[in-house]
């Protein structure tokens, strides 16, 4: 245009958009929110891994050594299951068969492997020639999880049985299928498995709770 109306220098005017200054301010109120709420999320995974643990562990005063189960105490098993040495059992070696001089040649055997020898001669009437097998070992009710045991490595094969007796000492009966003791490394070896077998095992720990 011309006139008192031109227009004159090099800048004009600019059409500009209001600024929504109240959505900028809405936007960084909730930038800080979600920040703050990550940073706290954050410490309270770190407290969990290091802090907390240390403070549980504090609080506990040092008290999360193990224990020793009740139920597995070597005193309450050791006496159950405790088997006795060959020179703590006294044998009777009887014969029940036909050939002579088993027992003494069984007894004096024994006696090398450590045992007690007590009576030796011929088996009574209820078991002369009857004892089929290799032998049979006879003692009182105690001697069942004991001394029978015990001297049954030393003949492979022999049945063991109880009966009312008194005392302590246990039979072996030479049967018509006895050929001869067990060698004595065998026998060694089966005593040794044995007596591992049976030997008290150490008491179970366990942590106690928040440990």
């Amino acid at each position: 245009m011309g006139g008192k109306y031109r227009i004159t220098g090099n800048r004009y005017p600019r059409m500009r958009k209001p600024r929504r200054r109240g959505r900028l301010v809405f936007l960084a109120v909730a930038s800080v929110t979600v920040l703050g709420v990550i940073g706290w999320g954050t410490w309270q995974l770190i407290d969990v891994f290091t802090g907390g643990r240390k403070a549980s562990a504090a609080g506990t005063d040092g008290d999360c050594s193990t224990k020793a189960s009740p139920a597995a105490s070597p005193s309450a098993t050791s006496a159950a299951r405790e088997l006795p040495k060959p020179g703590q059992i006294t044998v009777n070696v009887l014969n029940a068969t036909p050939r002579g001089g088993l027992a003494k040649q069984t007894a004096d055997e024994l006696k090398k492997r450590g045992f007690r020898i007590g009576q030796v001669g011929n088996a009574t009437e209820q078991f002369d020639k009857k004892v089929k097998g290799a032998g049979l070992l006879v003692g009182p009710a105690s001697s069942l999880n004991t001394s029978l045991p015990v001297l049954a490595t030393q003949l492979a094969g022999a049945e063991s049985r109880t009966d009312t007796r008194k005392g302590t000492d246990v039979d072996l009966i030479i049967g018509t299928g006895f050929k001869a003791l067990t060698q004595q490394t065998a026998a060694d070896q089966a005593l040794t498995a044995l007596t591992a077998l049976t030997a008290p095992q150490p008491s179970a720990t366990a942590p106690k709770k928040g440990c």
